[in-house]
C-alpha cells in the first residue's frame, strides 16, 4: 500500500517539474536579462519604452529613473524598469592618460 500512495504523487511531481522547466525557469532568465539591461543603461543609449516611446537617454537621474530625450528639447522622466529594449548602446568613455 505504501508504494501505491507514492505512485499517486509521481504525476504531480512530473507536472511540477515540467512547469518549472517550461514556465518558471525561462521567466527567471528573462527577468535577469532585463534587470542587467536596465542596470547598464547610460547616457546616449537609444531606448524603446514599454509605452512605445523611442528616445535617447540624456541623463541617468537616480537608481530607478532616467531622462529620455524624445526630440529636440523634449525630455521626459521615465522609470528605468519600463525600458523594454535598447536599440543602440554607446561605448563607455575610456580615459587615456595625458602625457
Amino acid at each position: 500500500m505504501e508504494g501505491g500512495a507514492f505512485a499517486q504523487f509521481i504525476p504531480l511531481i512530473l507536472i511540477f517539474a515540467i512547469m518549472y522547466f517550461l514556465l518558471i525557469r525561462p521567466q527567471q532568465r528573462k527577468l535577469k536579462a532585463h534587470r542587467a539591461m536596465v542596470e547598464n543603461l547610460r547616457r546616449g543609449d537609444q531606448v524603446i519604452t514599454q509605452g512605445g516611446l523611442i528616445g535617447k537617454v540624456s541623463k541617468v537621474k537616480d537608481d530607478d529613473e532616467i531622462e529620455v530625450e524624445l526630440a529636440a528639447n523634449i525630455k521626459v522622466r521615465v522609470v528605468k524598469s519600463t525600458v523594454a529594449q535598447v536599440l543602440s548602446k554607446t561605448e563607455p568613455a575610456v580615459d587615456t592618460p595625458k602625457a
